[in-house]
């Protein structure tokens, strides 16, 4: 039987003893059963395949990563950033705001996209009125953080604690704070097999290797006359290693096929989509503020809040789908249904839970939170770049477009 997945629920189970909730869903590709899918590559463009011991086979088998942990995170965020910009959740986020400082390319990063939420160096290298964030009364408070200090935390960045964080970046370096992840979730394909990858191009304006070769210029485009030619040691720079015209994406690709093995996409039974929110983990926090030390109802509090914020980003994230990647779309095979891990000797609860619900869950807990005066940032926390983030960003903004061609 399954029920609806309340805010009563929720407090309940992170009150009592009950280890988890945990949803667990089986996806086919958008295609269809057999359609290829393309996982992320690694380094020398590798999937991440190993075998694993699963149910319902007799030997292990092969399994692909199709999106890690650390990914399913920065979707989570994201959707979490889109429920805030639209108003439907209050969220405390810092911004690191680029604008006006004559880039290539104008950036706006929140705490939501930084890959070290709060404690990244984007932050750390921003200024609130001419002061570097880590030196402003913001700032300062994450220099004491800790499971018996999690309050700072919980009021400008409360998915460091539901994600985790480490503070290598701060002043301690190395020894900052570490929070672990508290909800974690993950995509494999399974019984994988892998393909292999096809290319070809066929230039519309018959373009051939013989009209090269193809220097670099010096204003970072290309050139056929070696007068205009970048030189190095004296010499006019090819593009590539022999400056052929398909060097800077002209004339034909001979048609191809790689080996097994070589990014050509896969083939799988299913994928399966694991996400664990774990209550201990919650349960660690502490939450004083103030002169005040931390109380029962107080922490039983915070953590229902940072449990409904994991329970809403991962709600979030699987209603907005999964369109992981180029040719990696995938669809579920049921609905999404949550399951409470508590008595071992009985069957776990079964719960549903939509976006609508869980916003009402968040919002209920983020209310009583209030009541009983834990902080929580309402306004936007707005930085911006110190005078050598921005040289810095300006910098490689600039190599980016020589090195794929551009114009300055």
């Amino acid at each position: 039987m399954t029920g609806e997945l309340t805010f009563d629920v929720v407090k309940s189970a992170v009150a009592g003893t009950a280890a988890a909730f945990r949803c667990v869903t089986e996806y086919q590709p958008m295609g269809g059963p057999g359609d290829k899918v393309f996982p992320p590559t690694y380094e020398g463009g590798k999937y991440a395949i190993e075998e694993r011991v699963l149910p319902g086979y007799d030997m292990p088998v092969p399994c692909v990563l199709l999106n890690s942990v650390q990914s399913e995170a920065n979707h989570m965020e994201l959707a979490l950033l889109e429920a805030w910009d639209d108003g439907h959740i209050s969220l405390p986020v810092i911004t690191v705001d680029f604008a006006g400082h004559e880039l290539a390319k104008d950036l706006h990063i929140t705490s939501l996209e930084a890959p070290h939420r709060i404690a990244d160096a984007l932050l750390r290298d921003s200024q609130r009125n001419g002061v570097l964030f880590r030196s402003t009364e913001h700032g300062r408070r994450l220099d004491d953080v800790s499971n018996k200090n999690a309050t700072p935390l919980l009021e400008l960045c409360p998915t460091a604690l539901v994600f985790g964080m480490w503070d290598s970046a701060g002043p301690r370096g190395g020894l900052g704070a570490k929070f672990a992840r508290a909800l974690v979730s993950e995509i494999i394909g399974i019984n994988a097999k892998i393909g292999v990858k096809t290319g070809s191009r066929i230039d519309p304006a018959a373009i051939v290797k013989s009209a090269g070769p193809v220097y670099q210029a010096q204003n970072g485009s290309w050139t056929l006359n070696e007068s205009d030619a970048r030189r190095e040691k004296d010499k006019p720079v090819q593009c590539g290693k022999d400056g052929k015209p398909s060097e800077v994406n002209h004339g034909n690709v001979v048609p191809s096929i790689s080996k097994e093995g070589e990014g050509g996409g896969i083939t799988m039974d299913k994928a399966l989509q694991t996400t664990v929110l774990s209550l201990p983990a919650l349960r660690r926090l502490c939450f004083p503020f103030g002169d005040t030390r931390s109380d029962v109802e107080t922490n039983r509090a915070a953590r229902t809040v940072l449990a409904g914020l994991g329970l809403l980003a991962a709600t979030l994230m699987r209603e907005k789908g999964l369109d992981l990647r180029s040719r990696c779309q995938l669809f579920p095979q049921s609905s999404f249904v949550w399951e409470l891990l508590d008595d071992p000797e009985t069957a776990p609860a079964r719960f549903t839970l939509n976006a609508e619900q869980a916003i009402a869950v968040f919002n209920r807990a983020l209310d009583e939170a209030r009541e009983r005066n834990l902080p929580w940032m309402e306004q936007k926390l707005v930085l911006s770049p110190s005078p050598q983030l921005v040289d810095l960003v300006r910098r490689s903004q600039k190599q980016t477009a020589i090195q794929t061609g551009a114009e300055d």
